[in-house]
């Protein structure tokens, strides 16, 4: 029996970001692009044309101050303003650099200056910030406030003037620009787990590859909700980028906490997510079929339309008319990447006619390496490569388990300014993600963990915390995990502990009940995975800014 075929969706081919948003406007230009809520809480929509016309003129204004080469860096929120600063700084011949806002302000400073920025974005949050640490940013020429109505001096300007003086610049210069498509457009800097942020050297050919290829293998439609921190690749090339070239229109969430409004306001179609994202819906859907005691009715129904389907018939959307109330009621299509999402809720919104669609990027891959469709939907992969990928699994031991490489056109030209961290990842153009996983037979791929994660056990044995993480968080109370290693003596890695938080606020729970109840949840796996200690959290672990638990 040979490999199950996927589906290759078709995309019109493009080479550069300034081509893709003017195909966009000529052929969709009175389309709607954007919809946002502006300071009176009042929708505002932007057509394909009228943003294309905003990025030329504040693109003109950019080149009247001599910037259209250099590197630019935004620090603010979620905004129109944020997208219209990263489209046109993109067609020029400088580079983008989205600076996360949740970092603490003395790395934001070191970011702009590593990151050899002449100017800088940012939003009224950020005032103060700006004020007090401009003279630790000499490189910086211009700081643009996207708040400000008034310019404050020659070097502070008001981003609502550049683009008044932009409409009366001639637009000859900035539509001339051009850059190597292979040398660096967009620097990122990654918010990992451990230690200070590298400087992720992505290309414009990175960027067009990862939405090209991105569409072929995973569809959207005609409306999204766009709800993830902008700074971050996964948001900004999957979403912000592959909108345009989709011509979609994008609803732009604020804030995360408007999320479950702007659901049932905007009533999008599709929504990007991370997995710790995906658990909080889980769990509020979860909580309030509990409260309402309707737990046996949506078991039966989830019965009944499995019993329908296989008819041909798809009921899913009238049996659980409810819960797709709470999404808007138009939610097609949940796409969760960053990480494996546990395959039960994966299930579980496919059974209320909801595809959450599991996917596997990282910044250093622009940032999409696989992704599942659902045409072709499996909860226990991260899907398919992109078109343009090579992967392997380097030193896979007996269960074919080993580092995940990468090769092809979405794989960063290196870190900025760190040749040494370079070479230690990129090696004949193969890239080392630091991730474990296999490959299966259909040529999808299986994340097992992180190898900076790995535990080596004093009797040889690997194990994936990630896996067992899993595993108790399935157990309903435990809100957050970590598995670790116990060492003995000698240092040596002899048996695994779980180190646990429950959102709890009688605190019922003691440490022998939970080991007990985690015991029960691993008893099916080889006594060498299980757990023999618990440790109980008083307060949540801390996070990344994609909710990823600091280890």
């Amino acid at each position: 029996m040979g490999k199950r075929q996927r589906t290759v969706y078709k995309v019109k081919h493009f080479s550069t970001i300034r081509e893709m948003l003017d195909m966009a406007a000529a052929e969709n230009g009175n389309d709607i692009a954007y919809i946002y809520r502006d300071k009176n809480g009042d929708d505002v929509s932007v057509s394909f044309k009228e943003f294309r016309d905003v990025t030329e003129n504040l693109g003109a204004a950019l080149c009247d101050l001599g910037l259209g080469k250099s590197h630019i860096a935004n620090v603010s929120e979620n905004s129109y303003k944020w997208i219209c600063v990263y489209l046109t700084v993109l067609k020029t011949a400088g580079v983008y650099v989205p600076i996360d806002k949740e970092l603490p302000m003395q790395d934001k400073t070191h970011l702009i200056v590593d990151s050899d920025s002449e100017a800088v974005f940012f939003s009224a949050k950020y005032e103060d910030w700006m004020r007090e640490n401009m003279d630790k940013m000499p490189k910086v020429k211009y700081f643009i406030g996207l708040d400000m109505d008034e310019d404050e001096s020659e070097r502070v300007i008001s981003f609502k003037k550049l683009l008044e003086k932009g409409k009366t610049l001639d637009k000859k210069e900035y539509d001339s620009l051009k850059s190597d498509p292979n040398e660096l457009k967009m620097l990122v800097y990654t918010s990992g787990t451990t230690g200070m942020s590298k400087g992720v050297m992505l290309s414009e050919h990175n960027l067009c590859s990862s939405v090209y290829y991105g569409l072929q293998v995973s569809q959207i439609w005609e409306r999204g909700l766009s709800v993830l921190p902008y700074n971050h690749t996964y948001e900004a090339v999957c979403d912000i980028l592959v909108s345009i070239h989709y011509r979609t229109t994008l609803c732009i969430c604020a804030s995360l906490k408007d999320v479950a409004k702007d659901l049932k306001h905007y009533k999008p179609v599709y929504i990007y997510v991370v997995p710790a994202f995906a658990e909080v819906l889980y769990s509020k859907v979860m909580s309030t079929i509990k409260k309402q005691g309707k737990e046996g009715t949506v078991k039966f129904g989830i019965k009944l339309t499995r019993a329908l389907r296989k008819l041909g018939i798809d009921k899913r959307k009238k049996i659980f008319a409810q819960i797709h109330e709470n999404f808007g009621g138009n939610l097609r299509k949940i796409v969760c990447g960053g990480a494996p999402i546990r395959p039960e809720i994966g299930q579980f919104f496919d059974d209320i006619g909801i595809a959450l669609i599991g996917g596997y990027g990282i910044t250093e891959c622009s940032p999409l390496v696989s992704v599942n469709d659902e045409s072709f939907l499996s909860y226990d992969t991260v899907g398919f490569r992109l078109p343009c990928l090579e992967w392997k699994i380097d030193k896979p031991n007996d269960e074919g388990i080993g580092e995940i490489c990468v090769k092809g056109d979405v794989v960063m030209l290196g870190y900025y300014n760190n040749p040494e961290q370079t070479a230690q990842v990129l090696k004949d153009g193969w890239f080392s993600t630091g991730d474990y996983g296999y490959i299966t037979k259909d040529d999808q791929l299986v994340i097992t963990g992180r190898k900076k994660n790995l535990i080596v056990l004093n009797n040889g044995k690997n194990i994936y915390p990630e896996e067992i993480e899993k595993r108790i968080g399935n157990i309903e109370y435990i809100t957050e995990v970590v598995v670790r290693s116990l060492k003995n003596s000698r240092g040596e890695e002899y048996s695994l502990m779980a180190e646990i938080y429950i959102e709890d606020e009688e605190n019922t729970y003691d440490e022998d009940n939970v080991l007990n109840d985690i015991q029960a949840q691993l008893a099916d796996l080889p006594d060498y995975k299980n757990v023999t200690k618990v440790v109980m959290r008083k307060e949540p672990f801390e996070k990344t800014t994609t909710r990823k638990i600091k280890r």
